[in-house]
C-alpha cells in the first residue's frame, strides 16, 4: 500500500485555500473599482450630456435672435420698398394728369440760339435759368428708369444688411 504524504495534501489544501482567498479578495476589490469606473463614467457621460445640451441650447438662441433680426430687416426692407412705390406711383399720377411737369436746366450759353422759354415763378431755386420742359411721355420713361434704381438700391441695401447680420 502507497503511503499517503498527509503533509503535502495538507500544504496543497492550505495552498488552494489562500489562492481561493486572494481570488476572492481580489475579485471584491476589483468589483469596487469596476463599479467606481462605471460611476465615474456615468458621471461623465451626464457632464457631457448637458455640456451638448447647453451648447445646442445657446446654438438655436442665436439662430432665434439672427431670425428675429433678418424678419425685422425683411420688414423694413419691404416698408421702404413700398414706401418707394408708393411715391412713384405719386409722382407717376402727378405727371399724367398734368399736374406737374419735369423740366430739365439748359446751359444758357447753348441755349443762346435756341427759342425756348424761361420758366417764370418765384419758387424756383435755380435763380431763373433757362429751363426746358420734357414730354410726359419722356418724363414717364424717365421716372420708370428711376423707380428701378430706387427698387435697386433698396434691394442692395437690404442684401448689405443681411450680410452685416450674418456674419457677425
Amino acid at each position: 500500500m502507497p503511503v499517503i504524504p498527509w503533509k503535502l495534501i495538507g500544504a496543497l489544501i492550505l495552498v488552494l485555500i489562500g489562492a481561493g482567498s486572494a481570488w476572492q479578495f481580489q475579485d471584491c476589490r476589483y468589483g469596487q473599482q469596476l463599479a467606481e469606473q462605471a460611476k465615474h463614467h456615468g458621471e461623465t457621460l451626464n457632464q457631457l450630456a448637458t455640456a451638448g445640451a447647453n451648447a445646442q441650447k445657446a446654438e438655436q438662441d442665436k439662430r432665434l435672435a439672427l431670425e428675429q433680426r433678418l424678419a425685422a430687416s425683411e420688414q423694413t426692407h419691404y416698408r421702404k420698398l413700398s414706401d418707394a412705390q408708393r411715391d412713384q406711383d405719386r409722382l407717376r399720377d402727378r405727371l399724367a394728369t398734368a399736374d406737374l411737369r419735369l423740366s430739365i436746366l439748359i446751359d444758357a450759353d447753348s441755349a443762346s440760339g435756341c427759342d425756348v422759354p424761361k420758366a417764370t415763378g418765384a419758387g424756383g431755386v435755380d435763380h431763373a435759368a433757362v429751363r426746358a420742359r420734357l414730354d410726359p411721355a419722356h418724363a414717364q420713361r424717365i421716372i420708370a428708369i428711376t423707380d428701378e434704381g430706387d427698387r435697386g438700391l433698396i434691394a442692395l441695401q437690404a442684401c448689405q444688411d443681411y450680410v452685416r447680420s450674418v456674419s457677425r
